[in-house]
């Protein structure tokens, strides 16, 4: 097995999402490096802070420039970062005075994170598509199930009634707070880098903050008020983000995985054999939405720890964004990606849930058993009398709603006996439901 399996081709398409591999390939990377230089070259060349034809000239060789990337690889062990090489190959590829003006007033990390945040733009845009798909899905299987009785479950036990609808709508309404969530780091986080050496712009004398914001305005990114070399805290929110996308996601796939077990038969769907037993459909794809949230988990714990960078210029920081920001966004896609498969093949066995309700006895309706009882007896008085007909129903010895019944004998006459029923006993289940599903983008 590689090192890491997002990058295998046997196991990529269990830890990663098919469109976003592209964004994070070397090529890609480098790429994304030159976009910037020929963007810096392009806005100070039409300043005049660079000589007339330099930036077009430098824009257009980047655009189309192929480099060396064995070369780029070495380069690492003594640089830290490709930017310095790459801008060497760059420039022996330029004529006349064009090679002095590459790169200039610029430091390395300003080109690294302004290509990291050119990659994430374009990632979180797929991420967003595929989010909304999956919103789109349980809102309709909300509104379809809204009525589908179940067992409500606390401490994996049954607890009370509720609809298969509410817990669609309950996996729902994180969902789109993650989605309200996005749009509001996306604002600090699309953001230009340039600082020069060491966040003074010192290089581009008086001119600085004018080629800040036409980068800025190039690359459709914000300028922040100052450079951003070691505040790192929108990379650590979209960390976050991601890490907490996938904690939403994991929640509805480790659900699946106790409703699809075999003595409870509730739910089916996207599943797998076994080699030797052929009975089995294992729940594997609810299975990978949750290990990628738990690996995601602990790439968040360092990528937490990297925010504590030195001075005007980290050490070791840097290197720890790289190693888990890439690694969570394509965890963050790949749960995406399975918990759409998972709610495209989903069966929803209401007869099934119906039996797990008839199942309980009438034990999920102690509430509303003391609730009508309070009615024509006082409450410790009710609270006792079930408490004392529970034990013969968890043994089997009637339903307790009818045990109740019998015990109260005439007394009972007066009571509602229609409102002591699982699928009368959902309070606001209706009105929960719309509530959430009125938040639910219209597009």
């Amino acid at each position: 097995m590689p090192s890491t399996p997002i990058d295998s081709a046997l196991f990529g398409s269990m830890f990663s999402l098919p469109a976003l591999a592209p964004l994070w390939t070397d090529e890609a990377y480098v790429r994304q490096l030159l976009v910037v230089e020929a963007a810096l070259a392009r806005v100070q060349e039409r300043l005049g802070v660079i000589p007339a034809g330099a930036g077009q000239t430098i824009s257009a060789a980047a655009l189309v420039f192929q480099p060396d990337l064995p070369a780029l690889s070495q380069s690492l062990l003594t640089d830290g970062v490709p930017v310095a090489a790459l801008v060497e190959q760059l420039r022996a590829q330029l004529p006349g005075d064009a090679a002095n003006w590459v790169h200039y007033g610029a430091t390395t990390q300003d080109i690294v994170d302004t290509a990291f945040v050119l990659t994430a733009r374009r990632a979180l845009k797929i991420l967003r598509g595929e989010l909304d798909w999956v919103i789109g899905r349980l809102a309709a299987l909300a509104g379809e199930h809204r009525h589908t009785l179940m067992a409500g479950r606390t401490h994996s036990q049954q607890a009370l009634p509720v609809t298969f609808g509410l817990k669609c709508a309950n996996w729902l309404a994180p969902l789109l707070r993650q989605r309200e969530r996005l749009g509001e780091l996306e604002t600090r986080l699309y953001l230009v880098s340039l600082g020069g050496a060491a966040g003074t712009l010192a290089a581009l004398e008086n001119r600085g903050l004018e080629v800040a914001q036409a980068l800025a305005d190039e690359l459709e990114l914000g300028c922040p008020a100052t450079p951003w070399h070691t505040a790192r805290d929108s990379l650590t929110e979209l960390g976050g983000w991601a890490a907490n996308l996938g904690g939403s996601l994991a929640k509805l796939g480790q659900d699946y995985i106790l409703l699809a077990q075999t003595e409870v038969g509730e739910l089916r769907g996207q599943g797998g054999g076994s080699s030797t037993m052929p009975q089995k459909q294992n729940p594997i794809t609810a299975e990978l939405i949750v290990a990628c949230h738990s690996v995601s988990t602990g790439l968040l714990a360092a990528l937490s720890a990297s925010a504590v960078q030195e001075h005007e210029r980290g050490t070791h920081g840097w290197q720890v964004e790289w190693l888990t920001l890439p690694q969570m966004l394509m965890l963050t896609g790949a749960a995406l990606g399975h918990t759409a498969r998972l709610l495209v093949g989903l069966e929803v066995d209401a007869a099934q849930m119906r039996r797990n309700v008839e199942r309980s006895a009438g034990l999920m309706l102690a509430e509303a058993l003391s609730v009508q009882l309070a009615t024509i007896m006082p409450k410790p008085e009710a609270k006792a009398l079930i408490k004392k007909l529970v034990p013969q129903a968890v043994a089997g010895e009637g339903n307790l709603v009818e045990l109740v019944r019998a015990e109260l004998g005439e007394r009972g006459a007066g009571l509602d006996w229609d409102a002591i029923r699982e699928e009368n006993y959902l309070g606001s289940t209706d009105e929960l439901i719309d509530r959430v599903l009125a938040e639910v983008p219209a597009d």
